[in-house]
């Protein structure tokens, strides 16, 4: 999700004006590639395959109702037309998505009294460095705090980015409005993933920082909606002491590590990069509470997550 960093940051842009130009036009660009905001499903396929080649079940890991009409009007702008004072809700996937395969029309959002709500558009904005387009954010109005959405199933043809598997009739059940960002997902990345030394992109979202070029090994963490420090800077080396990763040494003891480097920064999405100076296999990563916060400013609650090693 869009965090308050990120609206800050869209507030500041340089006023320049070729480079407010040329920024306007990577918005626009950004937006068509990654958003939908079409009302019907589009998709044409005959892929019904739910069980990928290793025996992944294609499944929703999470979907949070981060916001309540309170996406920022820039949004508009950052995440697509008509998102500006919508709800805000991420949904993670098992699976990378085929953006493509992608349309407003494929989510369906149940609240408690059992009303369908309205779905304005969808983005994979903005967690789209490499291995992260499995964030889809819905806005649209289709809840409130007193009549909350419980329910999302994908009713249309929305393919895996190989397009070998198909999300349609899978469901799950929604976080509420009131609890705090957890970690969902947390990998241990392959080397092509690792991309050491490679610096954030020009725009203030998606194509994050990456780990120094010292880093033996990376961790990735998925968080279910964008987190901040409370009040809404950019994580720093506060959070980043916090993190505890175990590792299992090459003698099978476990010891916990801190990360030497925290990445995948200034990008406004849902992940961070533990960088990591030691060997051994990352078995689980642990964080305390109440040192990040969702966009609402409700603070994470102790999280811990086993870690994916490929």
């Amino acid at each position: 999700m869009m965090n308050r960093y990120l609206i800050v940051m869209l507030l500041a842009l340089p006023v320049g004006a070729c480079k407010t130009l040329r920024l306007y036009k990577l918005v626009n660009e950004y937006e068509t590639t990654l958003a939908s905001s079409l009302p019907n499903d589009t998709t044409v396929t005959d892929v019904t395959a739910t069980v990928d080649a290793q025996g992944r079940q294609a499944s929703i890991l999470s979907a949070f109702y981060g916001l309540d009409d309170d996406l920022p009007s820039i949004a508009d702008k950052g995440v697509c037309d008509g998102a500006g004072g919508a709800d805000g809700m991420p949904i993670i996937f098992s699976h990378e998505i085929d953006v493509d395969s992608m349309q407003a029309g494929d989510f369906k959002v149940i609240t408690a009294s059992g009303k369908i709500g309205e779905i304005t558009c969808v983005t994979l904005a903005s967690a789209d460095d490499r291995g992260e387009l499995r964030t889809a954010l819905l806005a649209g109005h289709y809840g409130s705090i007193d009549d909350q959405p419980t329910k999302v199933e994908i009713v249309g043809n929305l393919l895996s980015i190989d397009q070998t598997i198909n999300f349609k009739g899978i469901s799950a059940s929604v976080i509420p409005l009131e609890d705090g960002p957890t970690i969902i997902l947390a990998e241990a990345l392959p080397e092509d993933r690792i991309e050491r030394g490679k610096e954030s992109t020009e725009l203030p979202w998606g194509g994050g920082s990456g780990c120094p070029v010292g880093s033996k090994q990376v961790v990735n963490v998925t968080w279910v909606g964008g987190v901040t420090k409370p009040g809404g800077d950019e994580a720093d080396d506060v959070e980043r002491v916090q993190y505890k990763v175990t590792v299992q040494r090459a003698d099978g003891a476990e010891a916990d590590v801190t990360p030497f480097a925290l990445a995948d920064l200034v990008d406004g999405d849902n992940n961070h990069k533990l960088c990591l100076d030691v060997d051994g296999i990352p078995k689980s990563v642990f964080f305390p509470a109440g040192y990040l916060t969702d966009p609402r400013d409700d603070p994470n609650p102790d999280t811990k997550m086993l870690i994916t090693v490929p």
